[in-house]
């Protein structure tokens, strides 16, 4: 299971909401590239970033921020926030993103989504999925969608997308905890194993998750990160060790042979 440390830009830094309300933001640093780096060294392999004010306006603004992470580290960058135009997806992969999550355009641009998975393949995109109360919300989080999350995700499946973030916006930002359940309930809702965001708080966190890694390939944590009551160190070292989402997925769809078993 991958452990993805946040860095959520906001005016060019790194900032936390707390469920996705702009108007509660808290600076946490003023050079995301610097704390990119920080990540790095403390173990992290990847890295998860979210362009608020493209996510807010449709039109992604922190492109050179992501560009200066992708260059000074060598981290796996997932991306997103207002990736909704062929020419903002070209830009990111340009830039050497590993994968790009789209949100919006999953409920208002099917065309578009086809488009990306031919183009890019299944690996290199994420279906990014924010639900609250059960209900997807699009347009950075401030409005709901009225598709229910999991019809979402079953038809994210039927498109061609293998991964898939589900955050819980009523605990993102709160620290509050995660909820195993939910994402065991979307990846079956997926068919495959989703990325857990929104809550996590501390290790125990992450070995709930890790107690039902069939179901989750990796996890994001922010403000927990930032406030200190969960290192990078030791988010890496308790998602460690559990089945990966590819070996998950080759599981899932062919039988294992006997020198599998036997390992």
């Amino acid at each position: 299971m991958d452990f993805l440390p946040a860095i959520d830009l906001l005016g060019g830094k790194a900032v936390r909401l707390e469920q996705g309300d702009y108007g509660k933001a808290t600076v946490y640093d003023d050079d995301p590239v610097r704390r990119a780096q920080l990540f790095e060294e403390a173990g992290a392999e990847w890295v998860h970033v979210v362009d608020l004010d493209g996510a807010r306006t449709g039109m992604p603004t922190n492109t050179d921020v992501i560009r200066g992470i992708l260059s000074a580290t060598g981290l796996k960058v997932e991306v997103g926030g207002g990736v909704r135009t062929p020419e903002a997806l070209a830009a990111l992969m340009d830039a050497g993103a590993t994968r790009v999550v789209l949100g919006t355009v999953l409920v208002r641009d099917t065309a578009f989504v086809e488009n990306a998975l031919s183009a890019y393949g299944a690996d290199a995109l994420v279906a990014g999925i924010d639900a609250k109360a059960g209900e997807a919300a699009v347009e950075g989080w401030t409005e709901g969608s009225g598709v229910p999350a999991e019809e979402l995700a079953s038809k994210m499946a039927d498109l061609g997308f293998v991964h898939l973030i589900y955050t819980d916006i009523a605990r993102d930002g709160k620290r509050t905890g995660i909820d195993a359940q939910a994402y065991v309930e979307m990846a079956r809702a997926f068919g495959h194993p989703v990325i857990a965001s929104g809550g996590v708080a501390s290790v125990a966190d992450l070995e709930a998750l890790v107690a039902v890694a069939d179901s989750v390939e990796g996890v994001i944590a922010g403000r927990a990160v930032y406030e200190g009551t969960l290192s990078v160190e030791d988010g890496v070292a308790a998602c460690g060790g559990t089945i990966t989402f590819s070996d998950a997925a080759a599981r899932a769809v062919r039988p294992l042979s006997i020198e599998e078993l036997e390992d």
